[in-house]
């Protein structure tokens, strides 16, 4: 292993800048793959920019491969990027997955590119995986010649050097993670260093060597990398759709500056699609949008149960962060539901907003509000813009870990999953209770499992630690564990079982099926029955409607508390239920009773659960309240709900406006 690089002090000179001025590299900017090829020297470290399959070089790498293997050279490189780049086959990344042609990787997500795995897990390279947000931030303090990036992603996983320092063989022994102390407070610091190339794309490209991004589904981390690289007395390596004289791009078109670019290639059509699944779509680029009521809609499945049950998560104008895979159901559920205009869905690459894609086109999305650079979409996340963020479950335990980027032979990578599980405000990770061979069905509303997978998913100890439990309770955020039977919440004591589906047998169809027992006490409900019904769950108007938190007031300058219940509806006994604790909660602890008005305009009520609700409202009256009014313009209701008051002998005064109330509230404190 090479002695320890940072970006300080003196930097050896770039074997190319002995042999061409820089006048004779600004005269020769477009040339061949094979001229821009020679500007890699063995032993150069090397970054690539893409995303899955968008923003991905992929002839300049078919090319690398090609002239290692004809040649042995360049070699011994140091590559670095951030997303996982692949089609899990041959694509991408796993063009240099060549013995000898690489000696380090330092990559954010492993999973598509099998081929370099296989090199990391034989110890045939030193190899590193640290979080996708760090890395596509790092090359910003690349760039500004910062020594370390310095965060809290990664505290408590298995990037923490107190774990493994994001090591992923036993070969791979030099600390590139430490442990740091600011005001008290701990930090991981990751070691910068030089970029020598950088390897970049863009559609468009004058002879000056500036560069649009027009017909890209994504502009990631583009501009940082090839800043990195001209800061670091490195080059940089442009492929591109086509070239046109200099001075034509709009300037507010130009996403890389000339002065970064030292060489443009122009790719061939078959090598430069827009990702991994499409050649070219106007709609990833933004060119057109695409209509909403195309989406397809899901059959009834393991993966629609557990995203119909996600999305009872969603709230009202959140932001919302969609992991791939299984996640990306909660959209199509959304879809059905009606409901995408009302929440902000985003990707890690930079999408804000509309509906972000699946499979090879991951990361690209349609009519999206905007498309932001990597890095700074990652500071976003990192700051704790999302509201709340889907994640896959592939494997947790009893502390609530998650183990989403190690299993034996396999290596997935963390990918964002870091950045965005360790600093969203909810996290709902979602996933198939077991997995290998599931069988469901549903009949009349209930689950039946036909065949267990062979594959337990909730065991004693997970593998390695992608997501730390007992780190996200002691930073008090909201964890669900989501799967087609049953959910699980963490707590400070670990996973407690709070709802089961219908039909499922717990000691049978869960706790045989799980290497720990999850906490269970007589909170424990049935998942909503709507989920397991064929059609629209109408989850909108649950959406829409205000949470109770927020529809209730206490003024303790005038004792007066303020129940809102306008535009609210109640359906099930549940719902009566969560109003008694929800006042119960916020004024038992006053140790004096109060008075109460309540607006019921637009209340809804169905017939069968008005006298269980004024049941309610009179032991609410007895326990809490000095005297209460009510108002609705409403006359059907004033009628209803007058009534069964006054079959309880509850006062059943209901005004027709707030004044009315308040002026009755008056003469009532009074007496």
């Amino acid at each position: 292993m090479s002695e320890d690089i940072h970006p300080f002090g003196d930097l050896s000179i770039h074997p190319f800048l002995s042999k061409m001025s820089p006048i004779d590299i600004k005269k020769g900017k477009v040339v061949s793959l094979d001229e821009a090829v020679r500007l890699i020297h063995d032993g150069d470290t090397v970054a690539v920019g893409g995303f899955v399959g968008a923003g991905f070089a992929e002839d300049i790498a078919i090319r690398i491969k090609e002239t290692f293997l004809e040649t042995g050279k360049p070699c011994e490189l140091t590559l670095i990027y951030s997303p996982g780049m692949g089609d899990g086959k041959d694509r991408g990344l796993n063009h240099f997955a060549q013995e000898g042609l690489l000696k380090t990787v330092i990559g954010g997500h492993w999973g598509l590119a099998p081929k370099l795995q296989k090199l990391a897990l034989e110890n045939k390279i030193f190899a590193y995986n640290l979080p996708q947000g760090v890395l596509t931030q790092m090359y910003r303090d690349i760039a500004a010649h910062k020594p370390r990036t310095i965060t809290t992603v990664g505290m408590h996983t298995f990037v923490d050097p107190r774990k493994s320092g994001g090591k992923i063989n036993s070969i791979t022994k030099e600390d590139i993670v430490e442990l740091v102390h600011f005001d008290g407070k701990e930090y991981l610091a990751y070691k910068t260093r030089p970029i020598n190339v950088a390897i970049i794309r863009g559609t468009t490209a004058d002879t000056d060597g500036n560069i649009s991004m027009e017909r890209e589904a994504l502009t990631l981390d583009t501009l940082a990398i090839a800043m990195a690289a001209k800061n670091s007395d490195g080059f940089v390596i442009a492929q591109v759709e086509r070239i046109t004289e200099a001075g034509s791009i709009n300037p507010r078109m130009v996403k890389i500056p000339g002065i970064f670019v030292d060489c443009i290639v122009v790719a061939n059509p078959q090598n430069h699609w827009q990702t991994f699944a499409s050649p070219y779509n106007p709609a990833f680029s933004h060119e057109v949008k695409m209509p909403m009521q195309s989406m397809p809609e899901m059959e009834m499945s393991d993966r629609k149960i557990i995203a119909r049950r996600a999305a009872f998560e969603l709230e009202g104008n959140c932001v919302i962060n969609l992991g791939i895979g299984m996640p990306e159901g909660v959209a199509n559920v959304a879809g059905e539901e009606k409901i995408l205009e009302y929440v902000t869905l985003t990707a890690e690459p930079g999408i804000i907003g509309g509906l972000p894609s699946g499979g090879l086109s991951f990361g690209a999305g349609v009519n999206t509000a905007a498309v932001l650079d990597q890095p700074y979409q990652f500071d976003f996340y990192d700051g704790g813009g999302l509201d709340i963020a889907f994640l896959g479950l592939a494997q947790a335990d009893q502390e609530g870990n998650l183990n989403v980027s190690k299993f034996g032979t396999k290596l997935a990578g963390a990918g964002g999953f870091i950045n965005i599980s360790q600093n969203a405000r909810k996290l709902v990770f979602v996933g198939t209770f077991t997995a290998g061979g599931l069988e469901i069905s549903v009949n009349d509303g209930r689950l039946q499992i036909d065949k267990e997978g062979k594959v337990k998913k909730f065991i004693k100890s997970v593998e390695q630690i992608t997501f730390s439990g007992a780190y996200a309770v002691q930073k008090s955020q909201s964890v669900l564990y989501i799967t087609e039977r049953c959910v699980f919440k963490l707590t400070e004591k670990g996973l407690k079982l709070i709802e089961i589906a219908q039909g499922i047998d717990i000691e049978k169809d869960i706790l045989a099926n799980m290497d720990f027992v999850p906490i269970i006490d007589d909170s424990l409900q049935f998942m909503d029955k709507r989920i397991f019904q064929v059609g629209i769950m109408g989850i909108k108007e649950d959406l829409l409607s205000v949470p109770l938190s927020k529809r209730l007031f206490y003024d303790s300058v005038h004792n007066l508390f303020f129940v809102n219940l306008e535009g609210h509806t109640i359906k099930s006994q549940k719902d009566i239920d969560n109003i008694e604790k929800s006042v119960t909660d916020m004024l038992s602890g006053l140790n004096k009773k109060v008075l109460t008005i309540v607006n019921y305009d637009n209340f809804n009520i169905v017939p069968d659960m008005v006298d269980s609700y004024t049941d309610t409202v009179k032991r609410l009256i007895d326990k809490f309240y000095i005297g209460v009014t009510r108002y609705t313009t409403s006359a059907f209701l004033r009628m209803k709900l007058r009534d069964s008051l006054s079959k309880r002998n509850v006062s059943p005064y209901i005004y027709e406006s707030s004044q009315q109330a308040q002026d009755a509230l008056e003469e009532l404190s009074k007496k």
